[in-house]
């Protein structure tokens, strides 16, 4: 009788065990408590998951085992704060882990430079820090950054993921501007409170809260805009979208709290899925309803419960091939 082989872990699956496994690493192997509950939950939500936990576990035990110069070489690379070294260490544990087959999906995928970057949140987690020059951050869940402060330049790069951001003076003479570079272009903060968040299509919402704020495209081509405090826009690699008005309840986020004010229910789902192991999804015949109200990020299930109560809407659970679940918001009459 041929013994069953367990199922092949999925790319995605894969990609948030190395994350872990990174998130582990910085932290020397004892996460912050929430970190470590989020963790726990991760693996516990699916048998896949503790199956891709298990292959991790088993890889490190191996090299911790080895006194090969290049093994060596790997574990420290692992314990790197940034750059090269660490992400060739975490590419070579997906090697070992899943094979190279599944490695390079899971490139594909994600992006390794935000992997490795400065500064990350899971989902479901938000970090304050100041930095050097007393500039204030807020990370939203499953967010990703990297901090270049260097002479001529304070320079941070949002790689994914919403970050809140009250810049300080420098200190130093001259003064050095304070710049945000995205996939579509950089934001100079003008002496600024303010709010960034990449979106899926490689552009960059951005709402101004005190002060202002210059969006300039990455198309050369393209005119830079002033954005002043009270305003948002689109950043993209072409132009800037016209401002319209922002308001402060866009920020709460920062407290755990979604405030809905006719909110189309598309951008409500997108709100929430940093806070969602599961895949939000909502159906194009539903995407501009209006939901308004406040919701605990911290409690999704409870959210899309209640949208689920409203009239007219349905939320249903579905089980995906690839081990994960999926959220769809659609039509009750469906």
């Amino acid at each position: 009788m041929t013994a069953l082989q367990p199922p092949a872990v999925p790319p995605g699956v894969a990609r948030s065990a190395i994350q872990w496994w990174l998130r582990q690493q910085e932290a020397g192997g004892e996460m912050p408590e929430p970190q470590r509950r989020a963790w726990q939950a991760w693996r516990t939500a699916d048998p896949l998951h503790e199956q891709a936990w298990q292959k991790i576990a088993a890889v490190n035990q191996r090299l911790a085992g080895l006194a090969a110069p290049q093994q060596a070489a790997i574990a420290r690379a692992a314990l790197a704060p940034r750059g090269p070294a660490r992400r060739r260490a975490a590419q070579t544990l997906a090697v070992l882990a899943f094979g190279a087959g599944v490695a390079w999906q899971v490139e594909q995928r994600a992006p390794w430079r935000s992997w490795v970057a400065d500064v990350r949140t899971a989902r479901g987690e938000r970090r304050r820090l100041v930095l050097e020059d007393g500039t204030q951050l807020v990370l939203n869940g499953a967010s990703a950054l990297d901090i270049d402060y260097g002479e001529p330049v304070r320079r941070l790069r949002l790689l994914e993921g919403e970050v809140l951001i009250t810049t300080a003076p420098d200190r130093r003479q001259p003064a050095r501007p304070f710049i945000v570079q995205t996939a579509a272009g950089q934001a100079q903060a003008l002496g600024t409170r303010f709010a960034m968040r990449a979106l899926a299509g490689g552009g960059t919402w951005v709402g101004v809260f005190q002060g202002a704020v210059r969006l300039t495209p990455r198309d050369a081509a393209a005119a830079a805009l002033v954005l002043p405090a009270g305003r948002r826009a689109t950043l993209q690699a072409q132009g800037v979208s016209a401002p319209a008005a922002v308001h402060e309840d866009s920020t709460a986020w920062t407290d755990g709290m979604l405030v809905a004010r006719g909110m189309p229910l598309a951008d409500m789902l997108a709100a929430l899925q940093p806070y969602s192991a599961a895949r939000l999804v909502c159906a194009p015949e539903v995407a501009q309803v209006r939901v308004s109200g406040t919701y605990p990020l911290d409690d999704v299930p409870r959210v899309l419960a209640a949208l689920g109560a409203l009239p007219g809407l349905r939320v249903r659970t579905l089980a995906r091939w690839w081990g994960g679940q999926e959220v769809v918001a659609e039509a009750a009459s469906r």
